[in-house]
């Protein structure tokens, strides 16, 4: 009877691992099965299993290459960051609009309420629905001389420029600076041979895509947060049941802690020298520099009535607006009658 039960068990056991939905990840991570974001991925998968649905996860260090095999059918889901996701979800693809979370506890309040099941209408659009939305660390400025630290002084200086990033473009020649076209395989390797003056990145890039080089003695960081990045899920919304897509989206957000911790022993990692003051009274005319950009860039029309390309989600700024205005009530933007 024993080993009647005892086999019984293992046929049952058996039929559950063939039961379970199979299904596959294209995850881009830049340093690969061994980065941060692969890592997360791995504890995502587990949990997923246990609720039947087995993913493989596959690592890619080129986004753009993640990105066709997903759009090839290659893999089921994508995991990159927003800014490539942003052209499947541009409500979720606004998270990381310039300038628009000036800190995490803004931008964990955000996240949170993507997760709920009343933000599921807004986690599907265009055929894709959005899995889960995890944070990358906010977007810092990496300069090669120090004495680059206000707006101003980034006139006439070359910053790799993410070709696609469309905000980024936009906001480069604001601040009348030149934009290098690059895209994530490269922008480091320019900044790093002095090609650029200057570039974005969070702030995992100073080790890992060896920032450091271009910084040198005579560079630094910039601290103030140009926007905060996040890796999002990106799956066609006849992939998965609306369950399982709430349930996923559960279940990264359980991982923002995890993700938090990383990203804050990163900014560690960057020596405290190297890290660029700037004043308070700079930091509020950075922060209305960056809500007229937002303004224009969810309206499609510059200061001088010119068309640019529309890249917010006004439903998306608006709540970022009432986050900010939650932690930060006296802000100026919060009684302005053209605020977001």
């Amino acid at each position: 009877m024993l080993r009647f039960l005892g086999a019984l068990c293992l046929a049952l056991a058996a039929l559950s691992v063939q039961a379970a939905e199979k299904h596959t990840m294209c995850v881009f991570d830049v340093i690969g099965a061994n980065g941060d974001s692969f890592n997360l991925m791995k504890d995502y998968a587990l949990q997923a299993r246990a609720d039947g649905v087995q993913i493989d996860l596959r690592p890619y260090t080129d986004e753009n290459v993640a990105l066709g095999d997903f759009l090839s059918g290659q893999c089921d889901i994508l995991a990159a960051t927003d800014l490539r996701t942003r052209r499947f979800n541009r409500f979720t693809g606004t998270i990381s609009a310039v300038g628009a979370l000036p800190t995490y506890q803004e931008l964990k309040t955000v996240l949170m309420t993507l997760a709920r099941p009343k933000a599921a209408p807004y986690m599907d659009s265009n055929g894709y629905e959005v899995l889960g939305i995890l944070p990358l660390g906010a977007g810092y400025l990496f300069v090669d001389n120090k004495n680059i630290n206000t707006a101003g002084k980034l006139a006439g200086k070359k910053i790799a420029t993410l070709d696609y990033q469309k905000d980024a473009i936009h906001m480069v020649n604001f601040v009348k600076a030149t934009v290098v076209p690059s895209d994530i395989t490269n922008f480091a390797s320019k900044f790093n041979n002095g090609m650029v003056d200057a570039c974005y990145a969070p702030a995992y890039a100073y080790k890992a895509l060896e920032l450091y080089k271009g910084v040198d003695d005579k560079g630094g960081v910039v601290k103030y947060p140009l926007a905060q990045l996040t890796m999002q899920l990106i799956a066609k919304d006849s992939a998965f049941s609306k369950d399982f897509a709430q349930k996923s989206r559960e279940i990264v957000a359980g991982l923002y802690d995890k993700a938090m911790n990383v990203i804050q022993q990163h900014e560690k990692d960057i020596p405290a020298d190297k890290w660029i003051p700037i004043s308070q009274q700079d930091i509020q005319g950075y922060q209305e520099m960056f809500r007229q950009n937002r303004i224009q860039l969810r309206d499609g029309v510059d200061s001088e009535g010119h068309k640019v390309t529309k890249v917010y989600s006004a439903k998306m700024l608006h709540l970022l607006w009432k986050v900010r205005c939650k932690y930060n009530p006296g802000a100026s933007e919060c009684t302005a009658s053209d605020h977001e």
